[in-house]
């Protein structure tokens, strides 16, 4: 009997950590999505797939908007560096508070 007990914890426990990481209201949702299509696909797994964002043609577009955002972090860096060197540059030429006084 205290096996049962054991894994019956076990159970317990398991069922909290996917309801606390919101698996199990995830999981109804799309469950019920499918229950309530009037016209039901062919492929239920498929379906279940596409609603939990599982799709391999997203995951495509991810890895592409990976490397777009790579490619724009790099540009940033690049025209902050160039940004921060024409400041400088503008600081050479600006007058300072002192000699625009004394004209």
């Amino acid at each position: 009997m205290s096996y049962y007990r054991g894994s019956e914890s076990k159970r317990e426990q398991f069922r909290r950590y996917l309801e606390k990481a919101g698996v199990l209201d995830t999981l109804t949702n799309v469950l019920v999505a499918l229950y309530e299509e009037t016209e039901k696909p062919n492929n239920a797994l498929d379906f279940l797939k596409h609603h939990l964002g599982v799709a391999g043609v997203e995951t495509a577009d991810a890895e592409a908007l990976r490397l777009g955002l790579s490619e724009l972090q790099q540009k940033c860096d690049l025209l902050m560096e160039e940004n921060k060197e024409l400041r400088k540059r503008l600081l050479q030429y600006e007058p300072t508070p002192e000699d625009g006084a004394a004209e």
